[in-house]
């Protein structure tokens, strides 16, 4: 069998629909990165990838992706009890909604001071922007110390980690240095904050940074301060990874301006289906991976123990089967009677008590429609740019970041 780890480098998120339509529906056998693997599509599919006896994570992820995006020792290279037991800690961090709304509130307040600087900037690369603006409040909400001074270079840093976990060459290179950085980072707060309380904090704050720092794994044992450090990676990351839908919902406006009036407005659960919209209709993750964890059977197709099992994302999120007119952008697919959670899967799917589903869609919805709310009231006007959005790319954005000029303040608008 071909190994199609090039033509994957290649085509990007074509890579995996394409193959499924040559196989005409059925899963996708090839080989990637050496190993034998199949992909999965579809609600039954997702079930049957998160189910633990099927599917296992440990040595799953190839080390270019664990050294870039997730971070070795992270909670999505875990199984079983010590799983379960780190996910608990993101579940209570990433899924009350007083924190998810609290979190929506620091954003909130960061974009009225960021706008009054766009209005002076004249012309503003909205993605890099967006990145300085969730960097600052999500330090701030998860109460890790971060100098004002060093915003924007951690801001590129995290970007880099998630920009370049899916390639080679210049971008990999940058996604490794920024990670070893902001590690290094992270581990030096994780001593200094123990040092200074000794034995425990003698009275426990509940904000992520200190309950990361203080989490005992199901032995007894504080976590090392590099994973520490991993797993508060784990929660700025991907806050900051929010940039990429935003991006996205500044093109959506862009390209249907329709949808500006009611966002505007202020209607909660219309800023909710768009942002749904957003995160099916645009490109993210292209598929994800475990491994077979016994000999397993898919309609009536055998899997053996060690098979790369891919689950396919982008592909399902456009199946006509799930979504009419699925490259039409429509948020009223979620303006009615809720979707089925194995149906929408951009970042991933299953159960995320009690599975590896990411905990933090919570956090993604509510930043993205706080500030699609906030993006459609402002005023603005999109310069001359490239927009297009490069399929061969991941992750993907316009080629150009989406450069808006002419912003208004909030009291000239």
């Amino acid at each position: 069998m071909v190994d199609n780890t090039l033509p994957l480098l290649l085509q990007g998120y074509a890579w995996l629909p394409d193959r499924r339509r040559r196989s005409g529906g059925a899963p996708v056998r090839t080989r990637l990165l050496g190993k034998r693997a199949i992909a999965l599509h579809g609600p039954a599919a997702v079930r049957f990838f998160y189910d633990e006896h099927h599917i296992r994570r440990h040595a799953a992820l190839p080390e270019p992706v664990i050294d870039t995006l997730f971070g070795r020792g992270a909670v999505h290279t875990l199984d079983g009890r010590q799983h379960r037991a780190r996910k608990s800690l993101f579940m209570h961090l990433l899924k009350e909604p007083d924190r998810v709304a609290a979190l929506a509130v620091h954003v909130a307040g960061a974009w009225e001071r960021a706008v009054a600087d766009w209005a002076d900037a004249g012309r503003v690369v909205l993605f890099d922007e967006i990145a300085v603006l969730l960097t600052r409040s999500v330090h701030t909400w998860a109460d890790v110390p971060l100098p004002e001074a060093e915003v924007p270079r951690a801001a590129r840093d995290l970007v880099a980690m998630v920009d370049g976990f899916a390639t080679a060459g210049p971008r990999h290179l940058r996604a490794r240095r920024a990670r070893r950085r902001q590690e290094q980072r992270l581990s030096r707060l994780v001593e200094r904050e123990r040092a200074r309380a000794g034995a425990g904090p003698a009275a426990p704050s509940d904000s992520p940074f200190h309950a990361i720092a203080w989490h005992r794994e199901p032995d007894g044992r504080l976590l090392d301060p590099r994973t520490a450090a991993v797993e508060i990676l784990n929660v700025v990351r991907p806050t900051v990874a929010i940039s990429w839908f935003v991006t996205f919902a500044a093109h959506a406006l862009h390209r249907r301006p329709e949808h500006r009036v009611r966002l505007a407005e202020g209607d909660a659960s219309y800023a909710y289906a768009f942002a749904q919209e957003v995160r099916r209709f645009y490109p993210f993750a292209p598929f994800i991976g475990g491994l077979a964890a016994e000999r397993l059977e898919w309609q009536g197709r055998p899997i053996r123990p060690g098979t790369l099992v891919l689950l396919d994302l982008y592909g399902q999120n456009h199946d006509p089967d799930f979504w009419p007119r699925p490259y039409t952008f429509d948020p009223s697919r979620f303006t009615g009677e809720p979707r089925l959670r194995e149906e929408l899967v951009p970042q991933g799917g299953g159960d995320p008590a009690t599975g590896h589903r990411c905990p933090g869609e919570d956090i993604t919805l509510a930043v993205l429609a706080t500030v699609a709310r906030l993006l459609a009231g402002l005023t603005y006007r999109v310069a001359e740019q490239d927009l297009r959005i490069p399929l061969n790319r991941v992750p993907t954005a316009p080629r150009s970041g989406f450069v808006i000029t002419d912003v208004a303040r909030p009291a000239d608008a």
